[in-house]
Order: C-alpha cells, then structure tokens, then sequence
C-alpha cells in the first residue's frame, strides 16, 4: 500500500515539476520579447514652390514700352524643330486706360519675308507681376509671369501653358546683354529642366518697323 502511495507522490511531484518548467519558459519568454518599435513620425508635406511666383513687385506701368527678344528656353516642339529659323522678334507692352485691367501687347517679327504684328491682351491677376493670356477654352488659358526685371535693361518673363514652362529674356536694347544676365537666366532655366540644347537665341537686327494692316492678326500662339 506504501508503494502505491508513494508512486502517487512521485507523479504529482513529476507533474508540478513540468507545470512549473513550462511557466517558468513562458514567462521568461514574454520577458524576452523585444518590444515593438514605434514608427517614425511622418514628414510633414512640403508644398511644391510655384516656378511664377516673381522675385520682385512688379510695376506693371514701368514694363510699358518696347523689348526686344534676345533668348527663348523652351521645350515647345515648333522651336525644337525650326529653333535655327527664329526671326528678329519685338514686344511692345501699353497699359488700358479702361478700368478692365488689362495689358495690350504688340509682338511684331518676320515670315515668309514679310512683318507680321501678333495682337494679345494680358488680363492682370491679383499678384503682382502675375497675368493671364486667356486661350479658346479655360483649360488653354496661359500664365505669365514677369518674374524679375529692372525695368531699363532686362527683362524674365516665364509662360506656363498646359504645365510646361517657357522662358524668355528681353532687352531694353539691340545690344547684347552682360555675362551675369546671361548666366542668371542659364541657371534659372535649368532649375526648370531646360538645359542649353533648348535654348534658342534670337537675332538682334533687322527688326521690323510699320506693319501693313493685312499683317496684323489676333491669335494665341502654340508656344
């Protein structure tokens, strides 16, 4: 009978034993776990800087008056085709008068031999140096950007249309424009993505003069 007892004993001692292994594994398993890594916060959302916004406050009435243009940075498909054919090109800005807030402007340049003036309007925008060439539908509509000038020498202006920009610098005068104002509009094309293979420079002489009336026409241009 002391056997029998004794056997009992032992079984029970057997079973704490190995419920008292196991518990001791399970906790000091969960005291081994690693705990879990937080993630880091997110990176607030920075907003892409607007390429037209102007560097400067633009006095719309000192811009009046005639430019001359020296060099195009495009990627606009006519100019990559016929770039070497471009012709001596002229802007004549004039303010209305009428409360309409617009700008009148005069571009005259050469085809097929002959002058030919482009007649556009401008229609100012809130911002400053901002303006807007409406197209054939709201969705063609182009934006304008004066984006830095000193009203008698140079003049940057970029044009946005379809969201591909355009840059184009002009000159108070015929003569070339110091190195600096060359290099300055170089670099600010290329942080567009327009390198020198798209850059188009102009010719500065033989400019036209009056235009006959049959040569004067009202239009959007492509680019």
């Amino acid at each position: 009978m002391m056997v029998v007892v004794w056997r009992c004993v032992l079984v029970m001692l057997v079973v704490m034993c190995a419920c008292l292994c196991g518990y001791t594994e399970a906790v000091g398993g969960a005291k081994s776990r690693q705990r879990p890594q937080r993630r880091p916060p997110k990176e607030p959302k920075v907003e892409p800087v607007d390429q037209l916004i102007p560097t400067q406050n633009i006095n719309i009435p000192q811009m009046t008056g005639k430019w001359y243009l020296l060099n195009v940075a495009s990627k606009c498909p006519h100019l990559i085709k016929h770039g070497t054919q471009v012709e001596p090109t002229t802007m004549t800005l004039s303010q209305s008068s009428t409360p309409d807030k617009t700008l009148s402007v005069s571009t005259k340049t050469r085809h097929n031999h002959q002058c030919w003036e482009i007649l556009q309007v401008y229609y100012l925008t809130p911002t400053s140096g901002r303006l807007i060439l409406n197209g054939t539908q709201p969705g063609r509509n182009t934006e304008i950007s004066i984006k830095e000038t000193d009203y008698t020498t140079y003049a940057i202006i970029y044009y946005r249309k379809y969201g591909k920009v355009t840059m184009k610098l002009y000159s108070r005068v015929t003569d070339d424009l110091s190195e600096p104002l060359l290099t300055k509009f170089e670099e600010q094309a290329e942080k567009q993505g327009l390198g020198l293979a798209y850059h188009f420079p102009f010719p500065t002489y033989s400019h036209c003069g009056d235009t006959d009336q049959d040569h004067i026409i009202n239009c959007v241009p492509t680019c």
